[in-house]
This record gives C-alpha cells, structure tokens and sequence, in this order.
C-alpha cells in the first residue's frame, strides 16, 4: 500500500504483513499452519472496527520489489500457463509415433494413468518444497536444496546429476528441433537456426521481469491452443472411426517414457511455489488446472492422428509410419503443424530454462529468481553448442530422459522426499498440511510404479525380455 509516495512492509516469520494506514490495518500471525488475520476496517466515522480474519489458504510471504518494495504477486493464471506451456513441449510431437503400434483405447489409458500421476508427483514436490520453505524461513527452494535437506550429500548429488542431464537433455532436443523448424521457414542452416532460436528465447527470458514473461508465455500459450485446434479441424475432416479399433495391449509399456515425458512440468514446481507465495490452495489449482489443459489436448490429438485417414500410406514392409510424418507432408495442415511444433516448442523451453536457472542459482548459493549472468549462461550455453555439434540427439535425448531421467527425478525422488519430510513432520518440526492423501502406502505405490518402469525398460534396453 502505498503512502506519500512510500510502501512500508514488515516481515513476521514467513508471513510479509503490509500495514495499510487509510482503509484497514492488519496484523498478522501464524500458528502452525494456520494463519489468523486480524484487520481493523475504518468504518464511516473514521473509527476502526476489529474484525478477525481466518484464512488458511494465506500466503506464507509475499514477494516484492527490492527498489520500490511493492507487492509483486505471481497470478494463479500465468502459473497455470507456465505448467502448461512448459508440459506441451517436444513430447506431444512424438506421441503419435509410439501410441500408433498401441492403438487409440490403449494409449489413451496410458495418457490418463500418466496425466494422474503427474499431479500427484507434482503435489508431492510442492509439499516438500511448502515444508522446506517454513522450516528454512525463505522462499526459493530449488530441487538441488530439496534433495539435499531430505538426503544429504548423495541425495544432492544424485539429484543434482540427473536434474542437469534431464534439462540439458530436453534443451538439447528442444533448441535442435527448434532450429530445424526455422530453417524450413528461413533460409538458414540448421546450426545458425538453432542458434537463433535458443539467443532469442534466452534473451527475452534474461530481459523480462516475471509479470511481462507470464504475458508473453500466456501468449504463447494461445497460439499452441489456436494452431492445435487448426490442425484438429483439418484432421477431423479426414477421421475414419475405424482406424481406432487396433489395440495391441502387449505394446503399452513402450509407450510409458515418452508419454510420462510428454507430461512433465516438476522443474518448474519450485518456480510456482514461489510466485504463488506459498498459498497451498493456489499451487494445486496451478498444478491440477495446468496439467489438464495438455490432458485433453493430448487425447484429442491422439484420436485425431490415429484416426486420420491415410490413404493407404502404409510402409512397403508392412511397418507402422509415424502418422504425424505423413501429416507434415499435407499442404492444408503442414502449415497448422509447423506453427503449433515451434510454439509448442517455445512454451517448454521457457518453462526448463527457468527451471534450470533456478537450480544452477541455488547451487551456486545465489538467490532465486536471480537476474545474474552466470546462471543463464550455464544454462544456455552448454545445450546450443551440443545442439549444434550434434544435430541428430533430438530422438535419443527424449528417449532416455522419459525412462531414466523423468521417472527416477520426477518418480522417485518426489516419494522418498515427501516420506522424509512426513516424519519430520510427525515430530513436530513444522505443521504443514500433506497436498497428496493416501499416507505411506500411496508413496509406496508412487516410487513402486517408476522403479518398476525404469526395470523393465532397462531389461528391453539391455536385450532382456519385456514383462
């Protein structure tokens, strides 16, 4: 609020408590996990009114501009957005290539089997991350500071090895595939292309404050929706019903990583926790409204590609074609493809960039949200040049990353943490509320599930027999 030019805030605890000299005042407290407002209202004849305000969804602090200390709140639409831009990425292009030999009833399974399974993972870390944020008393805690406080040092190093390889794996793929689309827009060569596209995403990621960058991924995030629609227009006008009816039940685990892949959002967990000031209710509104947006895009697009009437276009050897191949090849939906690919594209990179900036930041014990070079640049600068040198890793990254990078990351780890920090809790050393009901046996199930996805993928990868 401010007053004479000036806004005064004053730190309690967690809690950030703003004092508003003309239309209320209020102090705040926190007990435990609940937070007790008191205002006092000025009424008509100028006299104050107490009147108590219980709220337990309030946010744990408030975040603010350091040279003019206004209150700089991230909105629960650009949070929702951002776990959205950053979910539809270079996954959902290779979605039909491995449900294709599934069929649509099957994979469709899988898609929602994964879809609830993001959420809950997603919950999982922001309950660690709320936890760790009331007992470390500061906002900001990255995946690295996560593992450690749960871990220790080899939960550090662990985390901090595969987190890297992970988003420099995506990034690798995402500017390789970015730099691919631009090339057949302009006449350029795939390096410079790739090189271009990661400098002018980086630097207005670098140059935006927060509130500006929710607008341009929001933005982005329209036009995925408004190219995705487009190209379902155009498929739909050639769907055949009766190309859903192929199931092959025996090929679901294959279509496991990259759809897990396909929806994930974890790097940026942290992120939304902290410009959603710690408000429980917010996050979970961000992670649960966020990850359906690309649920249902992801089953419409399944049924709109694997129902879409090839023609006869079936590979000489009788093999399965990559639908969305011959797809690019039609002059009245290539162009839908092309935009709703490179936006897709856009949207995900933004949303690992900040992850990964986050994470380096915090590793090199600087604050998050930092605006320092060095981050960005350890997080740039390494992908672009792979991506340069090695212009054919986009398939191999996003393979491995979906099976031994997203399921023991984002699987996993996510489990074990929120067991650690539980017993924590039991033992009084802070109050925070579970996001995820269900108690140990639902982390049991939760790190069960990936560990027996990443084993049975490892026995395929090393010649074993699939079970």
């Amino acid at each position: 609020m401010q007053r004479g030019g000036n806004t005064r805030g004053r730190e309690v605890g967690l809690t950030s408590v703003v004092l508003h000299p003309r239309e209320q005042r209020r102090t705040t407290t926190k007990v435990g996990s609940k937070v007790e407002v008191k205002e006092k209202v000025l009424d008509e004849d100028d006299g104050y009114l107490d009147a108590e305000v219980d709220d337990e969804q309030q946010r744990l602090f408030s975040n603010l501009d350091v040279e003019t200390l206004q209150h700089q709140p991230g909105s629960v639409l650009g949070s929702v957005s951002l776990v959205a831009g950053t979910t539809v990425g270079a996954g959902i292009l290779a979605l039909p290539a491995v449900t294709a030999g599934t069929g649509y009833l099957p994979s469709s399974a899988v898609i929602l089997g994964c879809w609830a399974y993001s959420c809950v993972t997603g919950l999982l870390l922001a309950e660690v991350n709320l936890f760790l944020m009331c007992e470390l008393g500061r906002g900001g805690v990255s995946m690295l500071s996560m593992a450690e406080d749960t871990f220790g040092g080899p939960g550090r190093i662990l985390a901090g090895t595969t987190y890297v390889f992970l988003h420099y794996s995506l990034l690798v793929a995402y500017i390789s595939r970015g730099g691919e689309l631009i090339s057949g827009i302009a006449d350029f060569s795939p390096a410079l292309a790739s090189v271009a596209f990661g400098s002018l995403l980086g630097v207005t990621i670098y140059a935006s404050n927060p509130s500006v960058l929710d607008r341009v991924n929001t933005a982005l995030v329209g036009g995925v929706v408004l190219s995705f629609f487009g190209i379902l227009a155009v498929a739909f006008g050639k769907f055949d019903a009766s190309q859903l009816g192929h199931a092959d039940v025996g090929r679901v685990m294959s279509c496991v990583p990259v759809v897990a892949l396909s929806f994930v959002f974890h790097n940026i967990v942290p992120t939304v926790t902290s410009s959603l000031e710690g408000d429980r209710r917010k996050i979970t509104t961000a992670i649960v409204a966020g990850t359906t947006i690309p649920l249902v895009m992801f089953l419409l697009w399944n049924a709109a590609i694997l129902g879409y009437n090839l023609d006869g276009s079936d590979a000489a050897d009788g093999s399965i074609l990559d639908p969305l191949k011959v797809l690019e090849e039609d002059a009245t939906v290539g162009t839908y493809i092309m935009s709703f690919s490179l936006l897709a594209v856009a949207t995900s990179f933004i949303g690992f960039v900040l992850g990964l900036v986050d994470f380096i930041a915090d590793g090199l014990n600087m604050p998050v949200n930092t605006k320092s070079l060095v981050p960005f640049s350890l997080t740039l600068v390494p992908p672009a040049l792979f991506a340069v040198v090695y212009p054919d890793a986009f398939l191999s990254a996003l393979e491995y990353a979906g099976t031994y990078g997203v399921l023991a990351l984002f699987g996993v780890l996510p489990a074990a943490m929120a067991w650690k920090i539980r017993e924590r809790k039991d033992l009084g050393v802070a109050d925070v509320p579970s996001l995820v009901p269900g108690g140990v046996p639902m982390l049991v199930v939760v790190g069960g599930a990936a560990l027996g996805v990443i084993t049975q993928q490892t026995l395929i990868n090393l010649g074993g027999t699939q079970f």
